[in-house]
Order: structure tokens, then sequence, then C-alpha cells
């Protein structure tokens, strides 16, 4: 009856760890998976562009800049980042941090950063360069098995 008893416990002691490793191993599978949307969309503004960066974003996504309701992705490259972009000589990240909370089907990401915006030459041949520190937090939600970003604001101020 002993015996019984303790490989009745070692037995739900081993499913419980396995279920627990199988979860862990998922939550890391999704947590990579976020990091590298977040990646791809920080990689496609330093190369300049915004391409397959619509695949990125929810179509119903919201965008949130230092303090602005900047609507949906594609109403934020349409009106705002999409225009400015024709005007960088660079655009760099440096120092750049991610920290990716799971809960799926949900994940939350905190994104720290220094970026340098080197301007084109103006009419007069004059250029400037923009030196920001900023943080940036993101919604993301799994669709169809793939992770999209629902929401994300950023802010930024004066490097010190």
């Amino acid at each position: 009856m002993k015996i019984l008893k303790l490989i009745t416990l070692v037995t739900i002691l081993l499913t419980s760890v396995n279920f627990t490793n199988a979860q862990n191993s998922k939550n890391m599978t999704d947590k990579q998976e976020v990091i590298e949307v977040m990646k791809s969309y920080k990689n496609a503004l330093q190369n300049l562009t915004t391409k397959g960066t619509f695949e990125l974003f929810s179509e119903d996504s919201e965008v949130f800049e230092s303090g602005g309701v900047e609507g949906s992705y594609a109403h934020y490259i349409k009106h705002h980042l999409g225009p400015e972009l024709g005007h960088f000589k660079s655009f760099t990240f440096s120092d750049y941090e991610i920290d990716v909370k799971v809960d799926a089907p949900y994940a939350f990401t905190t994104e720290t950063y220094i970026y340098t915006i080197a301007l084109n030459p103006n009419d007069k041949g004059n250029s400037r360069t923009i030196k920001k520190k900023g943080v940036a937090t993101s919604i993301l939600k799994k669709m169809d098995g793939k992770w999209k970003i629902i929401k994300t604001h950023s802010s930024s101020r004066n490097k010190k």
C-alpha cells in the first residue's frame, strides 16, 4: 500500500514537473518570437524603410508617440514616420535593451535605447544630428500563430 502511494506521488510530481518545463519552454519560444518582431521593426527603421513592417502590426493597431495619438500604424507611416524617413541620412539605435513579459495570448515589451538621427543637408547644405534617449512600450497579441503589435507608445528626451 505504501509503495502504491509512493509511486502515485512520484508520478504526479514528475507529471507536474514535465508540464512546468513544457510551459517554460513555450514561454521562452514566445519570448524569442516577440523579441524578433520588435527587432525587425527597429532594424527596418535603421535601414530607413518601412518595407516588411506592416506585417508586424495588427490592422487596427494604435500608435502613440511623445504625447500624441498617431492612429493606426498605416496612418502613422503615411502621415508621420514615412515622410520623416525621407529627410534622414541615418537613424541608428545604441544601448538597446528589451524586456519581454509573455502572458499569452498577449506580450508586453519595454525597450530602452539612445537614438541618433542624422538629417540630410538642407538647401543651404547644413545638416543636423539629433541624439535622444528613448523608451517604448508595446503590447503584442498572438493572432493566427504570429505575434502582432497592437499598441505601441514611444517617447524621448534629450540625452544627458
